[in-house]
C-alpha cells in the first residue's frame, strides 16, 4: 500500500478553508476515506485562527497537504491548490461539504473513459436544516454552446463541489477569478464554455452543507453579485439580452413576495446603479416576461435531447 502512495496521484482535491476546524476535519475524512490510494487533498488555509494547521497536523496520512498563508479570499486559495497540484485531474471540495464514499472512484472512471474530456459536473444533495433536496443533472454531454446557455440560463445545478476539470484547463483560462466573491463557480465554468463543453453526471457523489456564514447562502446581495459577473462577460447581455433583466427582477420579485420590501428597493437600485445592468422598471418588466420563455424553451429542449432529469 505504501508503494501505491508514493506513486504520483491520479487526481487532486483542493479545499480552501478559513475558521473552520470542525467541518474541514469532516471534509478531509470525507476524502482520505475514499476507495482509491492514490489522491492528494490539499487543504489551502486562508488564514485561520481558530485552529485549524494544529487539527490538520494530527491527521498521519501523506495525501493531506497543509498550505497555510493568508491568499485574499477562496478564490485565490483555490488558484493556489491548483498551481501546486501534481494530478493531470483536479477537483474540489469546499470545507463544509463531504464527498460520498465513491466520489473519486466514480470521476476518475468518466475521465478515463473519455481522454478528451475536460470538464466534468456532479449532482449532489443539499443540505438546508432538515431538508434534504435532490440537485440531479441530465446524464449527458453538452457542448461549449449549449453548456454557456444553461449557465447563463441558470437551468443546470452547479456549486464548487460538484465541478472537476484537467488541471491543464484550469491553468489555461487562469483559474478562478479572485476578483469575484459570489457566484465564482458559474463564472468559471463560463469561461471554460469558451473553450470546453461539459460532461454532466447524473450520479450524487456529495453532500452540500448550506453553512450560516455561506456568502452563496445569502439573499441579500444578490443584484450586486449578478451585476459584478455582467461585468466580467459582457457578452451575456448581448447575446441572451432578456436574460439578465429577467435574473434580476425574479430576485426583486421574490423578495416582495416574502415581505422583503426594503431588499427588493436595494436591489432595484443595485441594478439601476450598476454600468453593466442598468435596467428600468419597464425593460424589468420586458424581460421578465421574455426571459422567463426563453428559459422555458430552452429547458424543453434540453429535456427533448436529452431526456427526462431522474428522479
Amino acid at each position: 500500500m505504501a508503494g501505491i502512495i508514493e506513486d504520483a496521484p491520479l487526481i487532486t482535491v483542493i479545499t480552501p478553508t478559513h475558521n473552520r476546524r470542525e467541518t474541514v476535519l469532516r471534509a478531509v475524512e470525507s476524502v482520505l476515506s475514499q476507495g482509491m490510494p492514490r489522491l492528494e487533498h490539499i487543504v489551502v488555509d486562508d488564514g485561520s485562527t481558530d485552529g485549524t494547521e494544529a487539527a490538520l497536523a494530527r491527521i498521519q496520512d501523506p495525501r493531506l497537504i497543509y498550505v497555510g498563508a493568508k491568499w485574499r479570499g477562496a478564490n485565490a486559495a483555490r488558484n493556489a491548490g491548483i498551481e501546486r497540484a501534481r494530478a493531470p485531474v483536479v477537483t474540489f471540495l469546499d470545507s463544509d461539504d463531504v464527498y460520498l464514499p465513491h466520489r473519486l472512484e466514480g470521476t476518475l472512471a468518466l475521465f478515463d473513459d473519455n481522454p478528451a474530456l475536460q470538464v466534468l459536473i456532479s449532482s449532489f444533495v443539499s443540505l438546508k436544516g432538515n431538508r434534504a433536496t435532490n440537485c440531479v443533472n441530465r446524464d449527458a454531454f453538452v457542448s461549449p454552446t449549449m453548456l454557456e446557455r444553461t449557465l447563463v440560463a441558470q437551468t443546470i445545478f452547479i456549486a464548487g463541489s460538484a465541478i472537476t476539470a484537467r488541471r491543464e484547463a484550469l491553468l489555461g483560462i487562469g483559474g478562478y477569478d479572485s476578483d469575484i466573491t459570489r457566484m465564482q463557480d458559474r463564472e468559471l465554468l463560463l469561461r471554460l464554455s469558451r473553450r470546453y463543453g461539459a460532461r454532466l453526471s447524473e450520479d450524487i457523489d456529495w453532500t452540500k452543507y448550506n453553512s450560516e456564514n455561506s456568502i452563496s447562502g445569502r439573499r441579500d446581495g444578490y443584484v450586486e453579485a449578478y451585476a459584478n459577473l455582467m461585468g466580467k462577460h459582457p457578452h451575456i447581455a448581448h447575446a441572451y439580452p432578456h436574460i439578465p433583466p429577467y435574473m434580476i427582477s425574479r430576485q426583486i420579485i421574490a423578495d416582495i413576495l416574502r415581505g422583503r420590501i426594503p431588499e427588493a428597493f436595494k436591489g432595484y437600485m443595485a441594478n439601476r446603479e450598476s454600468k453593466a445592468l442598468g435596467y428600468s422598471l419597464p425593460e424589468l418588466m420586458h424581460g421578465y416576461v421574455h426571459g422567463r420563455r426563453w428559459r422555458r424553451d430552452l429547458y424543453n429542449e434540453f429535456r427533448d435531447k436529452f431526456g427526462a432529469r431522474p428522479a
